[in-house]
């Protein structure tokens, strides 16, 4: 058995969950935001005492790890590693576009065998950072920041339909005009679809360090140029 605390603050978004053995427990969220800073404190204590009153010991603690928005990550990454300090916990981080694609697999089971899924984190004018996953979440193209125009994703959309969704999706409709795209709305990246990708990390026991572990966006993404793929 495991619970897990989640922490998922990657875009204006604000939301804490508790899950044990996948079922969740608890969820407060806030989609007025971006409101982290004073949302997320109030939010992780009422999980906390929750679980406490409850006596129910955590595990983990699982945070959203980006790409997405600066501010946002580091609130959500302090908030988790202050937490696994403090009480001596596992720390599992979970990639933001790969937790997109969680409530569509959930809310769309008629998608096709050969459907690929491009969750996309909106960046600025017509950027974005996406990347392409099978059904299966297998990666059929890895994360990377991307200039979005008529062309992009055109070797894919020839292949395959191709399923877009996430804050960055909206902007790009009128750009790719093919049969085989799909936009799908209200999309966004929420705690309690943290679950099954957390029990995957606790499964197989992949843990971050606590003390040397950043998000995606800042490690990764925030020196690197978009680029447009064709």
């Amino acid at each position: 058995m495991s619970c897990i605390l989640h922490i998922e603050t990657s875009t204006k978004v604000c939301s804490v969950a508790v899950t044990e053995d996948g079922a969740v427990l608890f969820e407060k969220t806030d989609k007025n935001g971006p409101s982290h800073a004073v949302e997320l404190g109030v939010f992780v204590d009422e999980a906390l005492s929750y679980t406490d009153n409850h006596g129910i010991p955590f595990d983990a603690v699982a945070v959203s790890c980006g790409p997405g928005s600066y501010t946002g990550l580091r609130i959500g990454v302090s908030m988790a590693k202050g937490l696994c300090y403090a009480r001596g916990l596992k720390l599992i981080a979970v990639p933001t576009l790969e937790l997109l694609c969680v409530p569509v697999l959930l809310r769309h089971d008629d998608l096709p065998e050969d459907a690929l899924l491009c969750p996309m984190v909106d960046a600025r004018r017509m950027e974005v950072y996406s990347a392409l996953y099978d059904r299966a979440l297998h990666t059929v193209r890895p994360i990377g920041a991307d200039v979005v125009g008529p062309e992009t994703y055109a070797g894919y959309l020839a292949e395959r339909p191709v399923y877009f969704f996430g804050d960055g999706a909206a902007k790009c409709q009128s750009e790719i005009a093919h049969p085989n795209a799909h936009f799908l709305s209200d999309v966004v990246p929420l705690a309690r679809y943290m679950g099954p990708l957390a029990e995957k990390a606790m499964a197989v026991a992949r843990f971050e360090d606590v003390a040397y572990f950043e998000p995606f966006y800042l490690k990764e993404f925030v020196a690197s140029k978009p680029k447009k793929l064709l």
